[in-house]
Protein backbone atom coordinates (compact mmCIF):
# COMPACT_ATOMS: atom_id res chain seq x y z
CA UNK A 1 0.00 0.00 0.00
CA UNK A 2 1.32 3.45 -0.85
CA UNK A 3 1.06 6.39 1.51
CA UNK A 4 -1.56 7.99 -0.71
CA UNK A 5 -3.58 4.77 -0.76
CA UNK A 6 -3.39 4.70 3.03
CA UNK A 7 -4.48 8.33 3.15
CA UNK A 8 -7.54 7.56 1.03
CA UNK A 9 -8.50 4.68 3.35
CA UNK A 10 -7.98 6.89 6.40
CA UNK A 11 -10.16 9.62 4.93
CA UNK A 12 -13.03 7.15 4.62
CA UNK A 13 -13.22 7.21 8.43
CA UNK A 14 -12.43 10.91 8.91
CA UNK A 15 -15.66 12.10 10.48
CA UNK A 16 -15.39 15.52 12.06
CA UNK A 17 -16.99 18.90 11.38
CA UNK A 18 -15.77 20.78 8.30
CA UNK A 19 -15.38 23.92 10.38
CA UNK A 20 -12.90 22.03 12.58
CA UNK A 21 -10.58 20.99 9.77
CA UNK A 22 -6.91 21.41 10.61
CA UNK A 23 -7.73 22.00 14.29
CA UNK A 24 -9.38 18.63 15.00
CA UNK A 25 -6.64 16.43 13.52
CA UNK A 26 -3.92 18.60 15.06
CA UNK A 27 -5.37 18.06 18.52
CA UNK A 28 -5.82 14.36 17.81
CA UNK A 29 -2.24 14.08 16.60
CA UNK A 30 -0.85 15.55 19.78
CA UNK A 31 -3.04 13.29 21.89
CA UNK A 32 -2.00 10.13 20.05
CA UNK A 33 1.68 11.12 20.09
CA UNK A 34 1.29 11.49 23.84
CA UNK A 35 -0.14 7.98 24.03
CA UNK A 36 2.91 6.64 22.18
CA UNK A 37 5.20 8.43 24.63
CA UNK A 38 3.18 7.22 27.61
CA UNK A 39 3.42 3.58 26.55
CA UNK A 40 7.19 3.92 26.12
CA UNK A 41 7.46 5.65 29.51
CA UNK A 42 5.59 2.80 31.18
CA UNK A 43 7.96 0.22 29.68
CA UNK A 44 10.82 2.18 31.21
CA UNK A 45 9.06 2.55 34.56
CA UNK A 46 7.29 -0.80 34.90
CA UNK A 47 9.15 -3.29 32.70
CA UNK A 48 12.80 -2.44 33.30
CA UNK A 49 13.09 -1.08 29.72
CA UNK A 50 12.15 -4.47 28.25
CA UNK A 51 10.20 -3.93 25.05
CA UNK A 52 8.42 -7.24 24.66
CA UNK A 53 6.65 -8.12 21.43
CA UNK A 54 3.35 -7.35 23.19
CA UNK A 55 4.53 -3.90 24.30
CA UNK A 56 5.92 -3.16 20.84
CA UNK A 57 2.58 -4.07 19.29
CA UNK A 58 0.75 -1.73 21.68
CA UNK A 59 3.09 1.10 20.69
CA UNK A 60 2.77 0.35 16.98
CA UNK A 61 -1.02 0.52 17.24
CA UNK A 62 -0.70 4.01 18.69
CA UNK A 63 1.73 4.93 15.91
CA UNK A 64 -1.02 3.88 13.50
CA UNK A 65 -3.34 6.38 15.16
CA UNK A 66 -0.63 9.05 14.77
CA UNK A 67 -0.42 8.15 11.08
CA UNK A 68 -4.21 8.48 10.70
CA UNK A 69 -4.10 12.00 12.09
CA UNK A 70 -1.11 12.86 9.88
CA UNK A 71 -3.09 11.66 6.86
CA UNK A 72 -6.18 13.67 7.71
CA UNK A 73 -4.26 16.80 8.71
CA UNK A 74 -2.24 16.65 5.49
CA UNK A 75 -5.47 16.48 3.47
CA UNK A 76 -6.93 19.40 5.43
CA UNK A 77 -3.82 21.41 4.55
CA UNK A 78 -4.15 20.44 0.89
CA UNK A 79 -1.37 17.84 0.61
CA UNK A 80 -1.19 14.17 -0.21
CA UNK A 81 0.75 12.11 2.31
CA UNK A 82 3.34 11.13 -0.28
CA UNK A 83 4.03 14.84 -0.92
CA UNK A 84 4.61 15.35 2.79
CA UNK A 85 6.97 12.37 2.91
CA UNK A 86 8.89 13.56 -0.17
CA UNK A 87 9.28 17.09 1.20
CA UNK A 88 10.59 15.67 4.48
CA UNK A 89 13.11 13.41 2.76
CA UNK A 90 14.29 16.31 0.58
CA UNK A 91 14.67 18.55 3.64
CA UNK A 92 16.67 15.94 5.55
CA UNK A 93 18.91 15.13 2.57
CA UNK A 94 19.62 18.82 2.10
CA UNK A 95 20.57 19.17 5.75
CA UNK A 96 22.81 16.11 5.53
CA UNK A 97 24.57 17.41 2.41
CA UNK A 98 25.14 20.79 4.09
CA UNK A 99 26.31 19.11 7.32
CA UNK A 100 23.38 20.60 9.24
CA UNK A 101 21.58 17.40 10.21
CA UNK A 102 22.15 18.08 13.91
CA UNK A 103 21.37 21.27 15.71
CA UNK A 104 18.15 23.15 16.01
CA UNK A 105 15.98 25.47 13.99
CA UNK A 106 13.44 24.85 11.26
CA UNK A 107 15.31 26.55 8.44
CA UNK A 108 18.83 25.21 8.66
Amino acid sequence: MTLNEYQQHALETAIYPDDSRIIYPTLGLTGEAGEVADKVKKVIRDANKEFTDEKKLEIVKEIGDVLWYCATLSRDLGYELEEVARMNVDKLRSRMQRHLISGSGDNR
